[in-house]
């Protein structure tokens, strides 16, 4: 008899992901603030994946008010007509060397046959600043 783990298609953090999903579709039900619920998850993270979601919600909340704030799988997001359309993660989220800003069947960025859907993050410059929102207003419609 073999003492290997067999491979049950999900590991810890993607558990732990889904759980939360599906206390926010609860959460959903009852009515909780959605910004109030990003920013006590924002507040939860390490001090770099922090200080980055700290930043991408003062910009998406500033430069595109139209998108509502709220989590997606335990980590911040934004919603137009209820859908999620970007989102950030952390990279403490999953162990990666840096936390992700993607963006969710955003058909307005398609750009020909291939183009990207997610970008790493370390920091922030002005200039990342700009293009995130920029991108995030073209995804927007606005």
């Amino acid at each position: 008899m073999s003492t290997e783990k067999s491979y049950d298609g999900f590991d810890e953090a993607e558990r732990a992901a889904m759980k939360e999903r599906a206390k926010e579709l609860k959460k959903k039900k009852g009515k909780v603030d959605p910004e109030a619920d990003l920013l006590e998850k924002i507040a939860e993270m390490p001090d770099e994946d922090r200080v980055l979601a700290e930043r991408i919600h003062a910009l998406i909340s500033a430069e595109v008010p139209e998108l509502t704030p709220r989590t997606w799988y335990g980590q911040p997001a934004y919603a137009k007509d209820g859908k999620v359309l970007c989102f950030f993660q952390a990279a403490a989220k999953f162990g990666t060397d840096y936390a992700t800003f993607g963006f969710n069947e955003a058909p307005l960025l398609d750009n020909g046959t291939m183009w990207p859907t997610a970008f790493g993050l370390r920091k922030l410059s002005a200039e990342n600043e700009k293009q995130l929102v920029a991108l995030v207003k073209q995804a927007a419609g606005l």
